[in-house]
């Protein structure tokens, strides 16, 4: 008997490999696929604005890191105690307006260099429900959108639900900046399959359905963009809520771990493949606690693992193994 419904997905024209650079830009679903690309050592920048989860947020924070736009502590508004960003997630905020904008800029200025070189971005999008400031709301312009509420009050927004053609008219813009910009630059677009309850059943589905319809527009009209389907591994694969964390929201352990491996197998060659395999074993070395750390078999295990982590660093420079060989370096000595 069949329990759920595989279905076979389309290869990525130009594989992740291991020497490139990439940024991931979007929802929560990001930062999942963000920590095990990291522990996989890839070379990843992640969601330099923090989470964005709508569609015009995305694409302003990306034209932001294109233009290196410095903000100043005037484009902040100061709420319960801390200073904070409307363009910007709630880990930029701070106690005083200058540290919040330190840390903007820093990030911004480090994006800028960063997608300068990146081979491919990764774009997920989690809602085409957009909050817009309104009249009472501290040091915004009216009708521009939040891309973090900061827990503020209920009258300072307005929510609306985009159509599909205003995001593709978004994204189409936006990618012809990208291109003058990093013109080798891959975009991979995802759906996150993380559920906006909040926003209520029916319409997180329309949300859902308006970034699905605009997203395969813009895969259909630019060669240089493809679609991963995580969206419907969660929602049509998978399709059980054991699947889904306590709160029926966010996909689980198991349900990140199944779209993360057909992430790897549709975006990821066979050569790319074996070396996280090696890389995942030293991991698990590195990451081993033993019972007896002062014995002879674990002194000949932590050695063997330093013979392997020095020769996968000499036969693959652009690695960063360095915590994994200073670990096997000082515990053999």
């Amino acid at each position: 008997m069949k329990f759920h419904y595989e279905f076979d997905i389309k290869k990525a024209p130009h594989p992740i490999r291991h020497p490139q650079q990439l940024m991931l830009v979007g929802s929560c679903f990001t930062e999942n696929i963000g920590e095990k690309l990291r522990r996989h050592k890839f070379n990843v920048l992640e969601n330099p604005n923090g989470i964005l989860f709508n569609p015009v947020s995305v694409t302003e924070a990306i034209e932001t890191y294109i233009n290196n736009t410095i903000i100043a502590e005037t484009d902040l508004f100061l709420h319960n105690e801390t200073w904070h960003s409307w363009k910007h997630h709630s880990r930029f905020s701070g106690i005083t307006a200058q540290e919040a904008v330190d840390k903007i800029n820093a990030s911004t200025s480090a994006a800028h260099q960063w997608l300068k070189h990146t081979d491919h971005l990764l774009l997920t999008l989690g809602s085409a429900w957009l909050y817009t400031l309104t009249g009472e709301a501290p040091n915004a312009v009216e009708g521009s959108t939040a891309a973090n509420n900061h827990k503020a009050p209920a009258a300072w927004f307005r929510k609306r639900l985009m159509r599909a053609e205003e995001v593709v008219s978004l994204f189409n813009n936006l990618l012809e900046k990208l291109r003058a910009f990093n013109p080798e630059l891959q975009l991979i677009f995802t759906i996150s399959p993380v559920r906006h309850l909040r926003e209520g059943v029916i319409e997180n589905n329309r949300s859902k359905a308006v970034l699905i319809q605009a997203v395969h527009e813009l895969v259909a009209q630019h060669g240089n963009t493809y679609y991963f389907p995580a969206y419907e591994l969660v929602i049509d694969d998978l399709r059980d809520y054991r699947f889904y964390a306590e709160d029926l929201v966010h996909p689980n352990y198991q349900a990140t771990q199944y779209v993360w491996e057909k992430f790897t197998e549709a975006c990821m060659n066979t050569d790319t493949k074996d070396l996280m395999k090696e890389i995942a074993e030293i991991n698990l070395a590195f990451q081993h606690k033993p019972f007896n750390p002062l014995t002879s078999q674990h002194l000949h295990f932590l050695k063997s693992y330093l013979t392997k982590t020095k020769a996968l660093q000499d036969q693959h420079p652009y690695l960063d193994l360095k915590n994994e060989l200073h670990y096997f370096e000082t515990h053999t000595r």
